[in-house]
C-alpha cells in the first residue's frame, strides 16, 4: 500500500491528535472518575466540608464498604462558620436495581433538611428516614450530596424513594448546585443468600 501525502495527512494527524487530547482522561476528580458528575449531578465547586462516617469509618470517595457495615445511620458532619446558614443532605443509589440496569435510578435512601452548619444530620430535619442500602447484584454507588439553603424551609417527602432525581429536587427547592459531594461502593457479600453449589 502506498500513502501519498498531499498535505491531508498532516492535518489528518494533527486533527487525530487533538481529538485524543480531547478525550484522554485529564481530570483526576474522583467524583468524575466515578461519575457522580454527570450521573447524579453537574459539576460544581466544593464549598463547604462534609464527613460522612459509619461506625468511625469515614467514608472517602470511592471506597468499599459492605452491607454489614452501612446498615446503621451515619454520621454526617457538615463544616462552616455559621450556625444561621443551613443544608440539605440528600443519599441516593444511582445504580438500583443493578449497574447494568439502573432503571430505578436513583434510589433515596435518607433525605435531611434545615441541618445547621458547624453541626451534623443529627440537627436537622429528617424528610426521609435512612433506609440502609442492600445491593443485590453488581457494585453499587451510594452518593451523599450537599445543598446550600436559602433559609429554613418546608419539604415535603416524595411520595416514593425509586427514581428519585436530585437534579429536579434541587431545582425545585431553590437549592442551586451541591456544595459537597461524597460517595462509596458497596456490593452483595458472600453468604448473604443466593445460589449455592
Amino acid at each position: 500500500m502506498k500513502v501519498v501525502d498531499n498535505g491531508d495527512s498532516v492535518e489528518m494527524v494533527r486533527d487525530i491528535v487533538f481529538f485524543a487530547f480531547l478525550i484522554m482522561p485529564r481530570d483526576r476528580d474522583p467524583l468524575v472518575v466515578g461519575r457522580i458528575i454527570g450521573d447524579v449531578v453537574d459539576h460544581f465547586t466544593k464549598s463547604i466540608s462534609l464527613s460522612i462516617n459509619y461506625n468511625n469509618r469515614e467514608v472517602n470517595n470511592g471506597c468499599e464498604l459492605k452491607p454489614s457495615q452501612i446498615v446503621n445511620l451515619p454520621r454526617a458532619d457538615i463544616g462552616g462558620d455559621d450556625l444561621r446558614t443551613f443544608y440539605t443532605l440528600v443519599m441516593v443509589d444511582p445504580d438500583a436495581p443493578s449497574p447494568s440496569d439502573p432503571s430505578l435510578r436513583e434510589y433515596l435512601h435518607w433525605l435531611v433538611t434545615d441541618i445547621p452548619a458547624t453541626t451534623g444530620a443529627s440537627f436537622g430535619q429528617e424528610v426521609m428516614c435512612y433506609e440502609s442500602p442492600r445491593p443485590s447484584a453488581g457494585i453499587h454507588r451510594f452518593v451523599f450530596v450537599l445543598f446550600r439553603q436559602l433559609g429554613r424551609q418546608t419539604v415535603y417527602p416524595p411520595r416514593w424513594r425509586q427514581n428519585f432525581n436530585t437534579r429536579d429536587f434541587a431545582e425545585l427547592y431553590n437549592l442551586g448546585p451541591p456544595v459537597a459531594a461524597v460517595y462509596f461502593n458497596s456490593q452483595r457479600e458472600s453468604g448473604s443468600g443466593g445460589r449455592r453449589r
